[in-house]
């Protein structure tokens, strides 16, 4: 059985999702159920996403899809939980019809650390997550990793700063990107094809640059953006 504050915030946003397709944000979600702060809402969003009733759509901004109602949804109903038709809400086909709010936060996997300095090797399947602004992001597919280390300073990234990432598999010359190693070491550095090498670069001059040949570096993405906690 759903809280009522559960129940009040399924149903609202499924009745959103009905009238214009588009879940509500965070800010209308606390407005709507009467709540001071958006933490509450994360909690109720997460305790109804762990019980079923809804699921998150990964890096798009208020994008809920709601798989499930209470049987006391509808007057009347005995029936048990039953799927319903999926409505989602994507942006990249409503934004130029209805409005956007560009505050809501996107919420991206968080990876692990990745070293600025001597090459580790890259977690994976963490399960933590990281809201962070549309604005900082692209139009691909995007992550988030923890900086370990400081052989990218003179670049601007720091030890315990938060790097985004978007996923590709090739970059331009001097662009800083994710470089997996020989198939299991992941570093963040600066990229520069030489002939038939690949150099990766620091922006320290106390480390050096690293060359290898093209079988033995994958790029895993490319820096966009940088998060620092003061």
């Amino acid at each position: 059985m759903l809280t009522k504050k559960q129940y009040q915030l399924l149903t609202h946003i499924d009745e959103r999702l009905n009238d214009t397709g588009i879940s509500p944000s965070y800010d209308e979600m606390k407005d709507a159920l009467g709540l001071k702060s958006k933490s509450g809402i994360h909690r109720l969003i997460t305790a109804l996403e762990e019980r079923g009733f809804i699921r998150r759509l990964a890096h798009k901004a208020r994008a809920l899809e709601v798989l499930k109602l209470p049987e006391n949804y509808s007057a009347g109903s005995a029936a048990a939980d039953v799927p319903l038709k999926v409505v989602q809400a994507d942006f990249a086909k409503t934004a130029t019809s209805l409005p956007v709010s560009a505050n809501d936060p996107v919420e991206l996997p968080l990876l692990g650390k990745i070293a600025a300095g001597t090459p580790i090797e890259a977690l994976r399947d963490s399960g933590n997550k990281i809201e962070v602004p549309p604005s900082m992001l692209g139009r691909g597919e995007h992550y988030a990793l923890e900086i370990e280390g400081d052989s990218m300073i003179e670049a601007g990234i720091n030890d315990g700063d938060t790097v985004l990432i978007e996923r590709c598999d090739t970059a331009e010359n001097g662009t800083i990107v994710v470089a997996l190693v020989d198939g299991n070491e992941v570093t963040l550095k600066r990229l520069r094809r030489k002939g038939d090498s690949i150099a990766l670069e620091p922006a320290n001059k106390d480390y050096e640059t690293r060359i290898f040949g093209p079988d033995r570096v994958n790029v895993q993405g490319r820096l966009t953006a940088l998060m620092r906690k003061y």
